[in-house]
């Protein structure tokens, strides 16, 4: 129980450290210089693109323009989008390909948006998240004024359930309590590597220099995929604050948290022994010092 509290109090440290450290972006950016092209990749997301689109489309200080692309839905989200994008010429809804061999759909229908997109930098934007009005210019100059070439605005996460509320808060400690973020941001080390696609800014031609979403076309998290490829090319870039920018509700009830961290914890670990021994730590990190002063009170009890 000591090892585990030691260990709890200096991952504690070292998250407060990190939420220092963390980059915050400027509320009140300058207009943005050069056209930002704003990338949704939807698939039955017809109960919420159109809220998605509104608050992109309420982006101030910034010349966009909004590509949606329907990967296969059956649920009518392409009419969704095209209704509420009305006759607004920054919109053009486009409908995806068949996904090839070796790839998997998000990468696919990511790659597919940026090789539409004419901005010189791409916004990736999940159809769960609501934009404040100026995210878009707030992170398009956060970019450019520290000089990276990826940065993950990390949005502040909603849970509902309890279930939600249980598991969601791990997302962000597990980057602010493992991850030195500023050595993060330059080290071509594989493990030194966080992102959250919910929302990804990336320099164009930094993209396109890496490969693209070609170079992650096989991952299950091609966000973490993405940065560690920009990061190998010797490129920079990683999370940051992103809660005064978005908002995103990522599952709504226990089934969704459920099967959705059963995927991405597998592909972290990279293996399934690896998957239990992290959820087995992180058990004992978040378990290990309460149950350590429970028995503590009580052995001073019976004492």
């Amino acid at each position: 129980m000591r090892a585990t509290s030691a260990l709890s109090v200096g991952l504690l440290v070292h998250t407060c450290a990190n939420a220092l450290l963390l980059r915050r972006p400027d509320l009140d950016p300058p207009a943005v210089a050069g056209r930002v092209s704003v990338l949704l990749p939807v698939r039955d997301e017809a109960h919420q693109v159109a809220d998605c689109l509104t608050a992109v489309l309420a982006q101030e200080r910034v010349d966009l323009e909004v590509l949606v692309l329907d990967d296969a839905s059956s649920d009518g989200t392409a009419e969704a989008a095209r209704a509420r994008a009305g006759d607004d010429p920054r919109v053009r809804v486009l409908t995806g390909s068949p996904t090839p061999p070796g790839w998997l759909g998000k990468p696919w229908a990511c790659a597919q948006l940026a090789g539409r997109a004419a901005g010189d930098v791409l916004v990736f934007v999940d159809a769960d998240v609501r934009l404040a009005p100026r995210a878009v210019a707030a992170s398009v100059h956060q970019l450019r004024r520290t000089g990276l070439d990826l940065v993950s605005p990390y949005p502040r996460q909603r849970a509902v359930t309890p279930g939600e509320r249980l598991v969601q808060p791990l997302l962000q400690w597990s980057w602010l309590a493992t991850l030195p973020l500023r050595l993060a941001e330059r080290s071509p080390r594989p493990s030194l590597s966080a992102a959250n696609g919910q929302l990804l800014v990336v320099d164009a031609a930094r993209y396109r220099a890496v490969g693209g979403h070609r170079a992650v076309r096989g991952a299950v998290l091609d966000d973490v995929a993405l940065v560690r490829a920009v990061k190998a090319a010797g490129g920079r870039g990683g999370v940051t604050d992103g809660t005064a920018l978005a908002t995103c509700r990522m599952y709504d009830g226990w089934e969704g948290v459920r099967d959705g961290y059963a995927k991405s914890l597998w592909s972290a670990a990279g293996s399934p022994g690896r998957s239990l021994a992290l959820a087995g730590g992180l058990a004992a990190l978040g378990l290990g010092p309460l149950v350590g002063a429970l028995a503590g009170s009580r052995a001073g009890a019976l004492g």
